[in-house]
């Protein structure tokens, strides 16, 4: 039977208002089932730990399991681009890192957007990276490190946790801005890297401070610098880079993302809730012994603070030429 156009608009309207009011009720009540957080790199490194931070806190929070995943591979762009195709509702987050926005510049052909496809929600930490070494290497500064690479070009290795990651692009721009030739040795993580740099087989590393931070207080690895503007508290006595190669300066975080078109209910409930946990003297603290700090902010902060990052990172990776290995 064919219905009279009239009619037909009516029951056209209502279906679309039931579809957005079923959409706003299911948002409502969220989470009704387990959500998965993907972590882009293995266990240990500073994106898994603030993952599983946050996961526990949310759990507890909201009553539901909130599991983290680890897909690592491709410098973050694994976890991403599942998270990118995963449904709309909330059930698929993502442990957003700078890596993510470094991509973008890096590999020339992701199939997607981080920006246009992923929803920011929250931040989780802010941290410096550290320039170490394995204490067999014969050097307590940068400035020994400098002088020791330029003595010996092409043999001094210098690790990061993933071809266009941004310990990779630091690292680059340490070579740019200290004028020596050390050898880039790639990893699939920050855990694994860390492990070899314990062992020998690589000399130095530019890693996320949480990753490292109980290694160089055990003296298990030595800290030359950190590459935050000014000094970590919870490592006071090392220099920041700019000490050393005045205006260096770049640094790391981790948030919480979502497939892009998430209910803004859902995304504003999550902010609140991980905003609500970061406050907490349990897990301030625990950022703050890791060596970062809570990075608190709203969805429309941290999505601003994304895109001006991203443009910030993309200059430095075009000036070193950096390409996905």
């Amino acid at each position: 039977m064919k219905l009279p156009r009239r009619e037909f608009l009516q029951l056209a309207a209502g279906a679309a208002a039931l579809t957005v009011t079923s959409r706003t009720a299911s948002a409502l009540v969220y989470p009704v089932r387990p959500v998965r957080i993907f972590v882009g790199f293995p266990p240990g490194g500073t994106s898994d730990i603030a993952a599983r931070l946050i996961a526990q806190w949310l759990s507890e929070r909201l009553g539901q399991q909130f599991i983290v995943e680890n897909r690592s591979g491709a410098a973050g762009n694994i976890a991403a681009e599942a998270v990118v195709r995963a449904p709309a509702d909330g059930y698929t987050l993502l442990a957003a890192t700078a890596s993510n926005i470094v991509n973008a510049a890096v590999y020339q052909n992701l199939s997607f957007n981080f920006i246009r496809d992923v929803t920011m929600i929250a931040g989780i930490l802010h941290q410096p990276f550290v320039l170490e070494v394995n204490p067999a290497v014969p050097v307590n500064s940068v400035a020994e490190l400098i002088s020791y690479a330029k003595a010996n070009p092409g043999k001094i290795s210098l690790a990061s946790f993933g071809s266009g990651t941004p310990s990779h692009v630091v690292g680059a721009m340490f070579k740019m801005q200290a004028g020596v030739n050390m050898i880039h040795v790639p990893y699939r993580g920050s855990a694994p890297m860390v492990t070899d740099l314990l062992g020998g087989q690589v000399q130095a590393a530019f890693d996320s401070l949480p990753s490292s931070v109980e290694h160089i207080r055990a003296g298990k690895l030595r800290a030359l610098a950190v590459t935050t503007a000014t000094r970590s508290q919870a490592l006071p006595h090392v220099p920041t880079m700019d000490e050393f190669l005045p205006g260096f300066e770049g640094s790391g975080w981790v948030g919480i993302g979502a497939p892009s078109g998430t209910p803004r209910e859902i995304v504003d409930n999550l902010n609140r809730e991980i905003n609500a946990g970061l406050i907490r003297s349990t897990i301030n603290e625990r950022l703050a012994d890791l060596g970062g700090e809570a990075f608190v902010r709203s969805p429309a902060d941290l999505a601003k603070f994304v895109t001006e990052k991203a443009e910030a990172w993309g200059e430095v990776v075009r000036a070193a030429n950096i390409k996905a290995e």
